[in-house]
């Protein structure tokens, strides 16, 4: 050291002995640096080798003598910039390899359940079997139903539920691929995406690190990017590629969901500079395919009818199941993760603020409502849903036209709506679709009721429907007694046939009824509570009936009254 004085005040290197061990220390000083470049070199190499367990070397190799790089970046700068150049190339290129083998990997896996053919409204012809004309069960709906997909979501479920968000992810572990293979096993690409990205972010996690303690940069010039960039850029291009063939709404959903999730997860470890816009852009990447499947489901339920899908059935069609299913799924992801309390409302369904919003309902909900972001990616989604279920009615409208009588046009959309509202109930979904649904539900039942009713009794409706109309007309001097002259507002004999024909046949339209609702409606619950409001409307005319009969023979009930039924004695059947 220059600045060193010696007890004689002359620095050592200005002595004779300083002046002739010079020459020896930068000898030495060149020996330890050829060493120390060997020594990193070789270590460098075993980085490139299959199957090292780099983050052991990092450990026990590299930052154990991270001194010495220190002592590279005083005594040779440019041997220095060597080691760290190897590093980051030979880092990059087994980063590239790994990522790419276990992306290769995994695809072998992958449980492909939406095609381009499975859309809400498909063709019946491409249900079926090549050499049969069945439809194939197994085609019917698997890539409409939720199920078990959403715990893919368990770690960010947890997060915001309050665990830490570092630690949440690796709640499930990524999947070996090895190991998976061997056992036969298939997933769905949500979860091979979860896997990649999960391996990715703990190994950016822990390259950020290493780089900044082994080689001290803390600027934006650090070897990060460089060793990270191909592996960034190929993660990108082979989701794009996926994307492309892609026609799972609910997997890119729960891709969209998963990388919130991340987003979180790289703040929490404080390395979102360098990672959040690679995120960025793998939203930008799900979000316009998600539109692009949903306006295909859209077009397949805006342009289809009975030709394409088949409706000469009352019975529940596919079409309605696989529409309340697929609903349903996307509502309930979009739910996934709501804190512990809230009831499960479609209509205030949210992911984070900065891409999807929270929904309201004209109906009410039961959560707290939150403002929303017009123009978000989260809006189009809701809107999307909105004008999928004024589709939804207006197919089924155009299938029941299908039928031939008004009465088979009534139970078919019956019967659609009711296993709309089923699915809806069994999968605890409720808001706007659920209540949209439930009120042309009522107003379909009113209209059965009237028809099952005029099918047995419509000489008696039909009397009490006029009758009333025509009394209602008739004005009655003050202090008059009794309505008019029976022969002005009946005809007794008319009435006289009505009483015998009830009196006779009542029970055995109650019977007809009961066996045409029994044989109209596949859900034995729904069929109960339409034969419930039948028969109760049945006595509301029975009752109007006898009504008309007391106010016309006020003074001398005529001598067919005997004939009249109690309303105790049809209760009585009605309850059996």
């Amino acid at each position: 050291d220059p600045g060193f004085t010696a007890s004689a005040g002359v620095p050592p290197a200005w002595t004779v002995a300083g002046k002739e061990m010079e020459e020896h220390l930068a000898k030495l000083r060149l020996r330890a640096i050829s060493r120390t470049r060997t020594y990193f070199l070789d270590i460098m190499k075993e980085l490139r080798r299959p199957k090292t367990h780099i983050r052991m070397i990092q450990t026990h190799a590299l930052l154990k003598y991270g001194y010495l790089v220190d002592f590279l970046l005083v005594a040779s700068p440019t041997i220095h910039g060597e080691i760290r150049d190897v590093y980051v190339e030979s880092m990059s290129k087994t980063l590239h390899t790994l990522f790419r083998t276990y992306h290769k990997q995994l695809l072998t896996l992958d449980l492909r359940l939406a095609t381009r053919v499975d859309l809400i409204a498909v063709e019946e012809a491409a249900l079926r079997d090549a050499f049969s004309t069945k439809v194939n069960m197994r085609k019917r709906g698997d890539a409409f139903v939720l199920g078990d997909r959403a715990k893919v979501l368990d770690g960010a479920i947890s997060a915001e539920s309050g665990l830490d968000a570092a630690a949440a992810v690796v709640l499930i572990p990524p999947i070996n691929a090895h190991v998976a293979s061997m056992n036969g096993e298939k997933y769905p690409y949500e979860m091979i995406f979860r896997s990649i990205m999960s391996h990715l972010i703990d190994a950016a996690t822990n390259e950020y690190v290493f780089a900044r303690q082994f080689f001290k940069e803390y600027g934006q010039n650090d070897c990060f990017h460089a060793i990270f960039g191909k592996t960034l850029s190929l993660v990108l291009e082979q989701l794009e590629n996926y994307l492309f063939n892609c026609h799972d709404a609910i997997a890119i959903l729960l891709m969209i969901k998963l990388t919130h999730s991340y987003k979180r997860t790289v703040k929490a470890r404080r390395i979102d500079k360098v990672l959040e816009p690679f995120l960025d852009r793998v939203t930008n990447l799900l979000w316009p395919r998600l539109k692009m499947v949903m306006d295909a489901h859209l077009r397949s339920i805006r342009s289809a009818n009975a030709k394409k899908c088949g409706g000469g059935d009352i019975h529940p069609h596919l079409i309605s199941r696989r529409y309340a299913e697929f609903t349903c799924s996307i509502l309930l992801i979009l739910n996934r993760g709501r804190k512990a309390g809230s009831n499960m409302d479609a209509g205030n369904d949210k992911l984070p603020s900065d891409k999807i919003m929270p929904r309201s309902s004209s109906h009410g909900s039961s959560a707290t409502s939150a403002p929303s972001h017009r123009g978000s990616a989260g809006d189009m989604l809701m809107n999307d849903l909105d004008v999928m279920l004024e589709e939804m009615n207006l197919l089924l409208k155009r299938l029941a036209d299908e039928h031939s009588s008004n009465k088979k046009r009534v139970v078919f959309m019956i019967n659609n709506l009711d296993q709309i509202i089923t699915i809806f109930k069994e999968r605890r979904v409720a808001g706007k679709e659920l209540n949209r649904f439930s009120e042309i539900l009522v107003h379909q039942r009113e209209l059965f009721v009237e028809e099952e009713l005029l099918q047995t009794f419509s000489k008696m409706i039909a009397f009490v429907q006029q009758t009333e109309a025509h009394m209602s007309g008739i004005s009655v001097p003050r202090g008059a007694r009794g309505v008019a002259a029976p022969a002005d507002v009946v005809n007794p004999e008319v009435v006289e046939s009505l009483v015998r024909e009830f009196a006779s046949n009542w029970k055995s339209g109650i019977e007809q009824i009961n066996r045409n609702v029994l044989s109209y409606f596949s859900n034995f619950r729904n069929g109960m509570e339409i034969l419930k409001q039948v028969l109760t409307q049945l006595l509301l005319y029975y009752t109007r009936f006898q009504d008309v009969i007391r106010k016309v023979w006020r003074g001398k009930p005529p001598s067919f009254c005997k004939d009249l039924v109690s309303t105790s004695v049809i209760l009585a059947e009605i309850k059996k």
